[in-house]
């Protein structure tokens, strides 16, 4: 039975976003059927969906596994010859630390940057706490091209869970403009290169729908 993914909105959703990317750049065959956020269709269909009534959630032989990080390490057990966590043992807890760091914090940077794939030269004020968060991923991004990056361009040797989960980080730093240090900008240029992601950002540009609370900057 082929899995099926349930997301929201492609241009919105970070969320969404994760288990999507990862599912397709892994090249697992899934079914894709978007919810759209804040409808009434979403009002409707969600409680049959997921129990936590958010959304990705992923039906895997009829039994739904939610929330992204959820997602993540389920895919990477199911599928274990698309090697998305690294082989090597330090490696792999560096890989799970800093998704669940992604998954629980930055906060800052998400409130003031919501994601927008389709909005360019957004301005928002960058208060020392965004600052702190925009620094850490910074951070993250070089340190581990510097310790595990192979030449393929991911964070670890292949194209890992981590991945997935900085994914909207970087279209958020292309929404509002940051510019990054040599060390950590060369990761963000192999996000975009991504046929997955390509796609995802094609289709995020054709949606109608309008959330203005993601609608923040000028």
């Amino acid at each position: 039975m082929k899995p099926v993914l349930f997301i929201g909105n492609k241009n919105y959703s970070s969320w969404s976003l994760r288990s999507w990317f990862l599912l397709s750049e892994a090249g697992i065959d899934f079914e894709e059927v978007r919810v759209p956020l804040d409808t009434p269709e979403f009002a409707e269909r969600i409680g049959s969906i997921s129990p936590a009534r958010k959304l990705p959630v992923l039906l895997l032989d009829g039994q739904p596994v939610w929330d992204s990080l959820a997602i993540a390490e389920t895919v990477a057990e199911r599928w274990p010859d698309r090697r998305l966590l690294p082989g090597e043992a330090a490696a792999r807890s560096h890989a799970r630390s800093i998704s669940a760091e992604m998954h629980s914090g930055f906060v800052a940077l998400r409130e003031a940057m919501p994601m927008n794939c389709r909005a360019m030269g957004r301005k928002v004020t960058l208060t020392d706490a965004v600052m702190t968060d925009i620094n850490r991923v910074i951070a993250i991004w070089a340190d581990c091209r510097s310790r595990y990056g192979a030449g393929d361009g991911w964070l670890f040797e292949n194209f890992s869970i981590a991945d997935a989960m900085y994914a909207p980080v970087v279209f958020r730093f292309r929404t509002y403009g940051i510019v990054l240090p040599q060390a950590a900008s060369r990761y963000p240029e192999r996000v975009m290169k991504s046929k997955a992601i390509q796609n995802w950002l094609a289709a995020s540009e054709s949606e109608t729908e309008v959330l203005e609370a993601d609608e923040a900057g000028q």
